[in-house]
């Protein structure tokens, strides 16, 4: 049973300088505060150099901040990489080719001591099937799979995944985020950076946003959108004016002359992206001046 009762992570205060080869000092995070609840599927978003490498090695005990504190279920972070609570999916490398699919999972489940987990967790990436393919004849989407079945050899906790669908199709992506649903059900806390905003959008409950070291905006996904994404505006037109040649003239021109006073033009309905709240929030503006707009 997965605790519920403690953050799955608590950071306060994190920041995290390094020196370039020129001797310059770049703030990488800079006083980021995050708290991430049991079960919860959060999208961490930003441009490159926004410091969300840099705080997701600090989640894993990669690296160690020089100011603040962070916890991952009230331990250390290697701790509980170490205690097997946490697992992550990097994009790139950490997969040897000569090997089956099967045989790189008995392997790591070996050095686990969980060789019980070997056939649980084939099925749950849906890699059954390919158990018997060298990892060189997998494609990037299949390999994309056997790192989240690596990942879950030890049932973790909290699963932090580096652009998880990456190679992936439409419908491996689909049924990728459907385990991923499933698992946060039961308690499993999912934290992912994505540069595909549809997928945050339609898969995160919870989006973090960061630019320049620091966390701009953080709350529930359809927020975010409302707050910064904007608003567009449509409208159905009433079946008997729509014909096979398309929406009567002389029924569009009676609506334009009853908008015109209003300044509208085109009038288009949708819900507002997270891609232009993403926009919105990463424009280069202050940081100071974005955490006071969504402060209010």
């Amino acid at each position: 049973m997965i605790d519920t009762s403690t953050p799955a992570v608590r950071a306060t205060g994190l920041r995290k300088s390094f020196r370039t080869a020129t001797g310059e000092n770049v703030v990488a995070v800079d006083d980021v505060d995050l708290t991430i609840r049991p079960g919860e599927i959060v999208a961490f978003l930003g441009p490159n150099g926004a410091g969300k490498t840099t705080t997701v090695d600090m989640l894993l005990g990669l690296t160690r901040p020089d100011a603040g504190t962070v916890e991952v279920y009230g331990m250390a972070p290697a701790e509980a990489v170490r205690a097997g609570r946490v697992s992550a999916v990097m994009q790139t490398g950490g997969l040897l080719n000569d090997f089956t699919v099967a045989e790189t999972v008995r392997a790591i489940a070996a050095l686990h001591g969980r060789t019980d987990r070997v056939d649980v967790v084939l099925e749950r990436a849906n890699l059954t099937a390919l158990a018997g393919r060298r990892v060189e004849a997998c494609s990037g989407g299949e390999q994309q799979r056997l790192k989240f079945a690596l990942a879950l050899i030890p049932d973790p906790d909290l699963v932090i995944l580096d652009e998880p669908t990456t190679g992936m199709d439409v419908g491996a992506r689909q049924e990728f985020w459907q385990t991923m649903r499933a698992d946060a059900a039961l308690g499993r806390t999912i934290v992912f950076a994505t540069h595909y905003l549809a997928e945050a959008d339609e898969f995160a409950e919870r989006t973090v946003l960061m630019n320049h070291g620091r966390i701009v905006h953080d709350a529930p996904t359809t927020d975010v959108r409302a707050a910064y994404g904007g608003r567009t505006v449509t409208f159905r037109p009433p079946a008997e004016v729509v014909g096979t040649d398309g929406i009567d003239a002389a029924w569009l021109d009676r609506v334009r002359d009853a908008l015109a006073p209003l300044g509208v033009t085109d009038l288009e309905v949708s819900a507002a992206s997270l891609e232009a709240a993403f926009l919105a929030l990463t424009a280069e503006i202050p940081v100071d001046a974005i955490l006071e707009g969504a402060s209010r």
